[in-house]
């Protein structure tokens, strides 16, 4: 067989029919850019929301909630129900959220090699006050370097920055208490603990998460201060947070620290089981509707080749009389294919990652999303690899069958028909 000689006859078939090649090319470097730019956004538009929520929680949480109270006395029973009464609902047990053992349980987590890192935090409900106004919202004290290294915090800082909390009796509000509350950098404000506890914090950032119900409550302040606002002591803490490397060993480790720490645990997956949800879905339509696109090319390809076989069997015979198997013959029309799916597919590639440059540089500004100024794309090259693959395995198929037929004519039959 001499791959040369059938390469050219291949292309010598198709400059014959030129506008037809240039038809099935059109068709696979649409559906290639289209696959690529859908795919690109709607994994930008993902990672926008993951980043928004997933990336802002840890991927084991340790707490300890409140419950009731375990030790129940027994039920009343039909022997003494007429004469003797039982007392039952007994409330919780004020145990408090504090970890006990605190300092301990995160050294001894920091130095296991699954985890990248430990934030301690402490979340408590307050009532802001500035002038007349008064809000509840709530209280998070955080280590500041550990809490920027995993959750990246100073990306939705509108104002002001994240070291800032360093500072002694400090606070950075969320923009939607700011507003509300009519402050500014700089300003004064009072928090009042829930026991009562009074103390003024300057603030030295504003952040804009651009979810309102958390925009409209939060605050974040160091974790010394935090435990001066409560009275507490400097081990105080209520939540350990952990980020790990492999994010899917989440659920284990978290049955596993429960058992082992007697805390409670909750794992990213469990707290955010909505967005990921959305986030599959959204990932499959894109997939599918790109896949579905090159599918209707690879039957537009169909249609031109068997089309050309219809028309070439003059040429066919002629190659068979002059010694060609019909393996060569089915050669020639999968190389046909090939060239066309190669050639509309590096096309498609280039046009899909224009079409998601231009999408990337449309403005994109909304006062929810301060931080966020062009629609997200995701230039992820697995996306290219898919997409020029799934193009030649699809116009490979589509030139199949037709090379096959091309394959079984028989020479004399045409020229006797002839």
């Amino acid at each position: 067989m001499n791959f040369k000689l059938i390469l050219n006859i291949a292309i010598h078939l198709l400059r014959a029919r030129l506008k037809q090649t240039v038809v099935a090319a059109v068709g696979v470097t649409f559906g290639i850019a289209m696959f690529i730019t859908l795919v690109g956004f709607m994994n930008g538009l993902n990672g926008l929301l993951d980043g928004l929520m997933l990336n802002r929680t840890p991927h084991v949480r340790l707490y300890n909630e409140i419950k009731p109270s375990e030790n129940q006395p027994i039920a009343l029973s039909e022997k003494y129900k007429n004469s003797t009464n039982f007392i039952s609902s007994v409330k919780p047990k004020d145990r408090g959220k504090a970890i006990y053992n605190s300092l301990a349980i995160i050294h001894y987590l920091k130095q296991d090699e699954r985890i990248i890192d430990v934030a301690p935090k402490i979340t408590t409900p307050v009532f802001f006050n500035s002038g007349t106004i008064e809000i509840s919202g709530v209280v998070n004290g955080i280590e500041v370097a550990p809490e920027e290294k995993l959750f990246q915090t100073s990306d939705y800082l509108v104002e002001g920055k994240i070291a800032d909390l360093n500072q002694n009796n400090s606070i950075i509000i969320g923009k939607g208490l700011a507003d509300k509350m009519l402050l500014v950098k700089g300003d004064m404000i009072k928090v009042t603990s829930a026991k009562g506890n009074l103390a003024s914090l300057k603030v030295v950032g504003i952040l804009q998460i651009g979810i309102a119900d958390i925009d409209n409550t939060m605050s974040y302040t160091s974790l010394d201060t935090a435990q001066k606002i409560l009275g507490e002591s400097t081990n105080y803490i209520t939540d350990i947070q952990v980020k790990l490397y492999d994010i899917k060993t989440a659920p284990a480790l978290a049955t596993e620290f429960h058992n082992k720490f007697d805390l409670d645990t909750i794992d990213y997956q469990t707290a955010n089981s909505q967005f990921e949800t959305g986030s599959t879905v959204r990932s499959i339509i894109s997939y599918a509707v790109g896949i579905v696109l090159l599918i209707v090319a690879g039957f537009g390809i169909y249609n031109i080749l068997n089309m050309m076989i219809f028309e070439k069997m003059d040429s066919i015979a002629i190659l068979k009389a002059t010694g060609f198997s019909g393996k060569d013959v089915k050669w020639i029309f999968i190389s046909l294919s090939l060239i066309i799916g190669i050639t509309g597919g590096v096309f498609g590639l280039v046009f899909g990652y224009v079409f998601s440059s231009i999408i990337d540089a449309i403005p994109f500004e909304t006062a929810s999303l301060p931080t966020v100024k062009t629609y997200p794309i995701d230039y992820n090259p697995l996306f290219y690899v898919v997409g020029i693959t799934f193009a030649l395995i699809t116009t490979t198929i589509a030139g199949l069958f037709p090379a096959i037929k091309a394959g079984k004519v028989d020479p004399v039959e045409i020229i006797r028909g002839k």
